[in-house]
């Protein structure tokens, strides 16, 4: 504020007074000349501010407390354009502060500058105003204002002006504006490109650089790039590219010219001038960074394109990128490494960067740069897909360590592709150990757990990939990563769904590794997933029959229907069909329960615990049942007594007593079923010595028939009293569960579920489906006896449906009207 403003007015004309000396002490004085009505006094204090603002920024802020732009303002719109003139200097200069530009964008003086750019304005309020509109034009709101205020179309005439100043003034403000989609639109229409081609001929090297920068910008509309070619551009980057003393706009021309090289068009017409050539041995020439990195970006917006990729394989553009990714700049490396990312979508590409590329790229990994290392991985991600050749590149390249290394990147492009390649070396079972050995699902327990859905997408997929294998299950089991891996699951993302779908029903083929993930909730989630029309896919309902498949008493329960392949073993349990969105308990939850008149719930245990005693009190409670050890035992020696005896050895089931038993695992389990025991004893001596798998089907069916009540007559169906004696039981027991044996009177459910025990434990396959009204079925497959005359002859197998009611043994063709008469009764 102390500083001082000295300023001398120029002698009058002859017909005025002799001149005064007028001079300031303070820069607040000059500030209140500008209130005065004279307008020499106005002139001379507006040029004594100008010259006190370009000293520094702090006179610019002095000036702005002082209230000086509020009053200039004012001036810039004078009637004397002197005073005009010398407003708007201390304006342009002013503006560079960011306080005086957000006062002025306040005030609204970007329709007063202007209106200040009419061709019949002097020149030096063109240049000042320019600069001030250039200033303000970095922020947005004062780019919106310029471009609705109608400033577009005087600033681009304004390139045309004879003085350097107000074109390099202008076209800085113009690279601003167009920074937003809707400049770019309009500077088209208004036919920028020929004053901007003209601005490159400039012998000052800002204004080419300005220009080149407009063009870069504005270039990526497909329009202008169209009129770029139509107005010879090419042809001007070509000869700026040629030209030694324009290596300082080197950078420049090939950013401009990597957006034309986007069209074919373009491209052809550059590769039949010889300019591609130039181009690639200009590259491979070249020492400067920011040249060989622009290179290396027009190439990869040339590749986007196939006809592109095609003509830049031709002109062996690989070895050119190939050389880039040993210079020594990181924005080198990332830019090659894009562009090879982007050159892969070509197949002779593809392969000439798997001869010479991977190994450079494998380096990479290692780098200290998180954008190099994510640059480098995409690459060989997309180097790897569908190349077993490449694959095979990158891990002799000693690139498997890395890559599992950088599944702790920091950036989530560079997790995400570390996936894919590890993936895509995974379809070789050699490499898969290999990846295995240095503990992947272990490090793929972290990215599960990221917010990002391409890291969460990647990571499940791999782990899909790597699931096939027990000791990957367990290791990612250990390693806490089913949990996360489950809660993809519910993810509203539909890719990163899917894959998290067909990990879970990779990981879901061992029992372990199922029934975590059932605990954890993962069955109850895909139910409903596959409930809703919108979220399910194919891997949700195979990742459910999965689970299931591991959880046959659910399944049964909710599909109704166990395969051949779906082996009953003890624990299994019948309890119904449960309706969608009902919850499933467990034989022990079930067996807690009091007792009800609901259907009774059918269990399988037929595994003998010898080393379980019963204590004294289970004695008491149990009374007068034997012991586990002695009723096994003693069922073994009573072979040939009657079954009602066999059936006063087996424990009785109570509640209390239930929750007294533990497996070695300290799962509950209910006791065993010694009768059930006998009748897979039984039925491996009569069965298996049968020679045809008919007869012994046949046999089976007989068996089973025979213990649950013999044949019953169809028309004295409804007399066969199965419900009293299950009641029965169930009342004798206290419980809802029974175990099979003890079951004398079965209908259609009981006899089809003890055929599949029995056929399971001694080989034979069958199915078991529930039908409607308590009706149950067994499938099998049988092949039929060659024609006569015709021996050896193998024909395809047949599939039956095994009469355990009316005519045990006889083998009801499916599809045939008696299979839907015994399905249907």
């Amino acid at each position: 504020m102390g500083k001082k403003v000295k300023k001398e007015v120029k002698p009058p004309p002859k017909d005025v007074f002799d001149p005064l000396l007028i001079e300031s002490k303070t820069a607040a004085t000059v500030v209140l000349m500008l209130s005065s009505p004279e307008k020499e006094v106005l002139a001379k204090a507006c040029d004594a501010l100008y010259k006190f603002a370009s000293k520094g920024d702090e006179n610019k802020v002095t000036l702005l407390g002082l209230g000086a732009v509020e009053r200039l303002y004012k001036l810039i719109s004078h009637e004397d354009p002197i005073v005009r003139r010398n407003a708007i200097m201390v304006f342009g200069i002013m503006a560079s502060n960011h306080d005086v530009k957000k006062l002025l964008r306040e005030l609204d003086v970007t329709s007063s500058l202007i209106s200040q750019l009419a061709p019949e304005e002097d020149v030096v309020i063109h240049e000042f105003a320019t600069l001030c509109l250039a200033h303000m034009a970095v922020e947005y709101t004062t780019k919106v204002q310029i471009f609705e205020q109608g400033g577009l179309e005087p600033l681009i005439r304004l390139l045309g002006s004879p003085d350097p100043d107000v074109k390099k003034n202008s076209v800085e403000c113009i690279y601003l504006l167009v920074q937003d989609f809707q400049s770019r639109a309009a500077v088209r229409a208004l036919n920028i490109i020929p004053p901007l081609l003209e601005l490159l001929k400039s012998e000052y090297p800002v204004i080419q650089l300005l220009a080149l920068k407009t063009l870069e910008v504005i270039s990526k509309d497909r329009e202008t790039r169209i009129m770029l070619g139509e107005n010879k551009g090419l042809d001007c980057l070509l000869r700026i590219l040629e030209t030694n003393e324009f290596s300082d706009l080197h950078a420049e021309a090939l950013a401009v010219l990597g957006n034309c090289l986007e069209d074919v068009h373009a491209l052809q017409l550059i590769q039949q001038t010889g300019g591609l050539k130039k181009l690639l041995s200009f590259i491979g020439v070249s020492t400067v960074p920011d040249i060989q990195k622009n290179a290396a970006k027009a190439i990869t917006k040339a590749a986007y394109d196939s006809e592109n990729r095609k003509i830049l394989n031709e002109e062996e553009v690989e070895k050119y990128l190939i050389n880039l990714l040993e210079i020594d700049n990181d924005e080198v490396k990332v830019a090659a490494s894009q562009a090879i990312s982007a050159m892969c979508e070509n197949l002779a590409s593809k392969h000439a960067f798997g001869l010479q590329g991977i190994p450079q790229l494998v380096q990479l990994l290692s780098s200290d740069n998180e954008e190099v290392k994510e640059a480098a991985v995409t690459a060989l991600a997309n180097l790897t897909a569908a190349s077993p050749r490449n694959a095979r590149a990158v891990a002799e390249a000693e690139g498997i360590k890395p890559l599992v290394n950088t599944l702790n990147a920091q950036r989530d492009g560079a997790i995400a592709n570390a996936a894919t390649v590890l993936t895509n070396l995974a379809m070789q079972e050699p490499f898969r150990i290999n990846i295995q050995s240095h503990g992947i699902m272990s490090v793929l327990a972290e990215p599960l757990h990221s917010t990002s859905s391409q890291v969460q997408s990647k990571a499940a997929f791999t782990v899909a990939a790597f699931g096939c294998d027990a000791d990957a299950r367990t290791e990612l089991r250990d390693a806490g990563g089913l949990r996360p891996l489950v809660e993809l699951l519910c993810s509203k993302n539909e890719e990163v769904r899917r894959n998290a779908c067909w990990a879970v029903m990779v990981c879901a083929s061992d029992e372990l590794t199922a029934g975590e993930l059932c605990r954890l909730g993962a069955l109850d989630i895909l139910e409903e997933i596959n409930l809703s029309t919108g979220r399910k896919n194919n891997f949700s309902e195979a990742a459910l029959e999965k689970l299931l498949d591991n959880n046959l008493s659910r399944k049964y329960s909710q599909m109704g229907y166990l395969s051949s392949s779906n082996i009953i073993t003890d624990g299994f349990y019948d309890c119904g069909q449960i309706k969608p969105g009902e919850k499933f308990l467990s034989l022990e939850e079930l067996s807690m329960q009091e007792l009800t008149d609901h259907r009774a719930v059918i269990f399988i245990n037929a595994k003998p615990q010898e080393d379980l005693e019963v204590s004294s009190y289970e004695q008491a409670i149990l009374s007068p049942s034997i012991s586990r050890k002695g009723s096994r035992e003693k069922a073994r020696k009573s072979k040939g007594k009657k079954e009602e005896e066999k059936s006063k050895e087996v424990i009785q089931i109570t509640p209390k007593v239930q929750d007294e038993i533990k497996l070695e695992n300290s799962q509950w389990l209910p006791p065993p079923d010694f009768i059930l025991l006998d009748y897979i004893n039984n039925a491996s001596k009569i069965i298996l010595p049968l020679t045809t798998t008919r007869e012994q089907v046949v046999a089976l069916a007989q068996l089973v028939a025979d213990k649950m009540g013999g044949p019953i007559e169809r028309d004295k169906l409804h007399d066969f009293s199965w419900e009293l004696h299950i009641s029965e039981i169930e009342f004798e027991l206290k419980c809802n569960v029974v175990p099979i044996g003890k079951v004398k009177k079965g209908t259609f459910y009981h006899r089809a579920l003890l055929f599949k025990v029995i056929a399971d434990r001694i080989g034979i396959g069958c199915s078991l489906v529930r039908g409607k009204y308590n009706r149950a079925w067994n499938e099998v497959k049988l092949v039929d006896d060659s024609p006569q005359g015709i021996a050896g002859l193998l024909l395809p197998p047949h599939e039956y449906i095994v009469d355990l009611m009316f005519a045990p043994g006889f083998l009801i063709k499916q599809g045939s009207a008696e299979a839907d008469q015994y399905k249907n009764i």
